[in-house]
């Protein structure tokens, strides 16, 4: 039976809240600062200087602006920064605009296959109330972004730029949103009318058409062959001619992205560890790549990492960017904040515990440059945001091991860096799928 609070309760609240001393000099200093700025620790900036024994130079960073397409940005980081080596070209970008439009599109289409796939299932369903609640977001996982560079190539930022809904997508995702919503009403009525399946693909490629419009005028219309010419740091030109998306990618990047492999830390207790799993209804490319995660605990987790950046290569990685983190300073560190001392509450949760309460999940992606190791033991990393140059050390942030520890979901690795005994796990075709909504299918 559920009980009211009395007023003696109150008053007796009240009593014992003011009987702590420590309790006043926070109110004060909380009062005036916030909760934030009057818990932060300066000793944890100190011991946390942006200084890395492995350090791969990554040059300026980029900015995704009013935008979720921080994965995007991660990824397509990775590969600029081999272009950049290679080819010895400043401050180059690859299109994100250009991966925006065929995530987009393609992310309507998904959404139409899952309406129809559900279609037998009543409103009130939890897949199809989860479906309408986001018909489709910014946000993505690596393996989406494989999907969509595996079908329609690569392009330089020059060839396809920004427009003003790429870096401010709050109303294209508004009125996309209202567009798919209003569709699903439709695709439901012919299902319950029982049309032809004819019938529906005709509708459904008219819906479509109606995506491709809306996303060419707010976005540009993809290039289908274009020549792009750069000046090298020596200042030789070049010009490349007659390019395809598909073939600027062979040739520029080149990377086979079957062989690499996203790797998450989840510790709960139905994600045993060394299985492969996927989320149902989570994707954009319909018969692309199927997003698959390989669970492994924290040590092999970070030995991965650390094995990678040994080779020179750059690490994407998704995590929770909004806990324990400074954006000013560019600090994530689980003690950069003494919130309990504050607020006199204990916050302690496993990370298991967090992920199963909602209290944590993958919410950001960025790129981890750099590790400082001290007797090959890793005391804090160099993460490469796409947040532009004003935040962190010119863009950069510098996150604690605890921190990785506790807050870091996912990383992507080669094949090649996989110990045998994890290589044998994923050629298995041994796939465990989770629900559309668990915390492992969370976009960054």
């Amino acid at each position: 039976m559920s009980k009211e609070i009395s007023l003696n309760q109150i008053k007796a609240f009240n009593e014992e809240y003011y009987a702590k001393p420590t309790h006043l000099i926070s109110q004060r200093a909380v009062k005036k600062n916030g909760i934030l700025a009057s818990s932060e620790n300066q000793s944890s900036i100190v011991k946390n200087n942006p200084v890395f024994s492995i350090d791969i130079d990554t040059g300026k960073v980029a900015n995704q602006k009013q935008s979720g397409r921080c994965w995007m940005f991660a990824a397509l980081n990775t590969f600029r920064h081999q272009i950049t080596d290679t080819f010895n070209i400043k401050d180059f970008e690859l299109s994100q605009n250009y991966t925006f439009f065929w995530d987009k599109f393609e992310k309507a289409n998904y959404f139409y296959e899952n309406i129809l796939a559900t279609s037998n299932e009543e409103l009130s369903s939890r897949k199809v109330a989860f479906l309408l609640q986001t018909p489709q977001q910014d946000g993505g996982q690596w393996d989406m972004l494989v999907a969509i560079i595996q079908k329609y190539g690569i392009v330089p930022k020059a060839i396809m730029p920004e427009t003003f809904s790429s870096s401010q997508s709050r109303d294209l995702n508004g009125f996309l949103d209202k567009k798919l919503r209003k569709d699903a009403l439709t695709l439901r009525t012919l299902v319950a009318e029982n049309k032809s399946a004819e019938e529906i693909t005709i509708e459904k490629n008219k819906m479509l058409q109606e995506i491709y419009n809306l996303l060419a005028t707010t976005l540009g219309t993809p290039p289908e062959t274009f020549d792009y010419s750069y000046v090298d740091t020596y200042g030789n030109y070049h010009l490349k001619q007659d390019l395809t998306p598909q073939s600027f990618y062979d040739e520029f990047i080149g990377r086979d992205l079957n062989d690499y492999v996203s790797i998450i830390n989840a510790p709960t207790t139905d994600k045993p560890y060394n299985q492969v799993y996927t989320v149902e209804m989570l994707g954009n490319v319909v018969g692309g790549k199927e997003v698959r995660h390989l669970n492994v605990d924290m040590p092999t987790f970070k030995g991965l990492a650390i094995g990678q950046l040994k080779a020179g290569e750059a690490v994407w990685y998704g995590c929770d960017v909004g806990q324990s983190s400074t954006r000013d300073s560019g600090l994530m560190a689980t003690d950069v904040y003494s919130v309990e001392e504050t607020l006199d509450i204990d916050y302690t949760m496993t990370k298991a515990d967090r992920l199963d309460y909602g209290e944590s999940l993958m919410t950001h992606a960025m790129v981890i440059t750099g590790v400082d190791l001290v007797d090959e033991k890793p005391t804090k990393w160099k993460v490469e945001n796409s947040w532009g140059d004003k935040v962190g050390t010119k863009g950069y942030f510098v996150m604690s091991d605890e921190w990785l520890e506790e807050y870091t979901y996912q990383i992507v690795i080669n094949k090649k860096y996989l110990p045998k005994e994890l290589l044998e796990v994923i050629e298995k075709d041994d796939v465990t799928t989770l629900l559309p909504w668990d915390p492992m299918g969370a976009l960054a």
